[in-house]
């Protein structure tokens, strides 16, 4: 099955040699999700450059820190001193951009959006393609900039095709630009297929008892964290495993309970160690507009680990794995009782199905659909220029 899930299923576009310049919000080595499975395969063929948002530290003066994680994938950190303001702080990054542009090989350069708000020192730039890859609702996030709005009108107005992270995302925003396309999230099927397997259980989880619940993920605002303290009180004799990094809120305020236990952040290599000694997993996220539009990576993952899975009603959830009878739905009145049936079910009961479901999911063929739509706008824009030229 793992050679199945592994390999592309559609033919590669050929692409001359090219640049990928992207800019993020999010940590290169923060969690591995979409930007780091996406431009590593993209990384195959491109040389790629990750600028993240500036850190702030006590140096006398501004610097770009360089981490060179593949030959072929290089991470830019702008490190600033403390009480730089924004104007500074955009000039700062507008004058390292363009350091970095004038020593990069003259291919074929493709900027790469997640974060619009990074138009503000990158505008400038003179690109063969622009691409904004709209993972998320940004603006409905905890601390979202009050211009992000606009920045991301901006951004749209200058792309020349936008990728989103779900089909709902898609669907609330296709009017916004012609040339938009749906890339829910994908899996990376061999690696948490390990879970399947026998292993050993990660030393801070040993002495957990079972049966166990596991969640893996950011833990922030889109966690409904009143869900998780409501269940570890009423399933006292079940123990919930929460996996991941606290952003955004006070660590402090997070529920305690002798059966609930918060281990911190993991890395994606450490994952599947996790999740093959959990009886069952659960996405208790709250329904709020942080997570109207979201399309959990883990879902997928959790159902390639072979974990059988609850969620709250996120809509691409509902509307994909939910329909097919892969997730249970769970509100507030029926939450224990769906899952202490999923506790009783057979493990292995909706393995075949799950197999057949994820088995064109890969990122892979994501990246591979996302080249071909990049590399239809490049042709396009060559015949134009050239017709321009004639």
């Amino acid at each position: 099955m793992e050679s199945v899930m592994s390999q592309s299923n559609q033919r590669r576009p050929i692409e001359e040699p090219s640049t990928l310049l992207c800019f993020s919000h999010l940590r290169w080595e923060f969690v591995y999700q979409r930007p780091q499975h996406i431009l590593t395969l993209a990384s195959r063929s491109k040389q790629v450059i990750y600028f993240e948002e500036p850190v702030f530290g006590d140096v006398q003066q501004a610097f770009m820190r360089i981490n060179d994680v593949s030959p072929s994938i290089k991470v830019i950190t702008p490190v600033l001193t403390i009480g730089t303001g924004a104007a500074d702080a955009d000039q700062t990054q507008r004058r390292f951009l363009d350091l970095l542009v004038a020593s990069t090989p003259q291919n074929l350069l493709t900027t790469w959006y997640y974060t619009p708000m990074a138009l503000r020192f990158s505008d400038h730039i003179l690109c063969d393609v622009c691409v904004y890859d709209c993972m998320d609702e940004l603006s409905a996030f905890k601390n979202a900039p009050a211009e992000l709005v606009e920045m991301e009108r901006r951004l749209l107005e200058r792309a020349d095709v936008v990728f989103t992270g779900g089909q709902s995302l898609y669907e609330a925003k296709k009017a916004m630009h012609g040339s938009m396309f749906p890339f829910p999230s994908s899996i990376d099927f061999t690696h948490f297929h390990q879970a399947r397997g026998l292993g050993h259980d990660p030393a801070d989880q040993q002495l957990i008892p079972h049966p166990r619940v596991g969640y893996f993920g950011v833990i922030d605002e889109r966690l409904d964290v009143s869900l998780v303290a409501r269940m570890a009180r009423s399933m006292p004799d079940v123990h919930f495993v929460m996996i991941g990094p606290v952003v955004k809120i006070d660590p402090a305020g997070l529920p305690q309970a002798d059966n609930l236990h918060w281990l911190g952040a993991k890395s994606y290599a450490e994952l599947p160690s996790y999740l093959r000694h959990w009886d069952a997993g659960w996405m208790p996220f709250a329904l709020n507009a942080a997570t109207r539009y979201i399309s959990p990576t883990k879902t997928p993952e959790f159902l390639a680990a072979g974990v059988p899975l609850v969620s709250t009603a996120i809509v691409d959830v509902v509307r994909t794995y939910g329909a097919e009878g892969l997730v249970d739905i769970i509100d507030a009145e029926d939450a224990e009782a769906k899952l202490r049936a999923l506790l009783v079910h057979p493990r292995d009961s909706l393995l075949k199905a799950v197999d057949a479901y994820l088995v064109d999911m890969s990122w892979e063929n994501t990246w591979t659909a996302m080249a071909g739509h990049i590399q239809r706008v490049r042709s396009t824009k060559n015949v134009v220029q050239f017709r321009r030229s004639a």
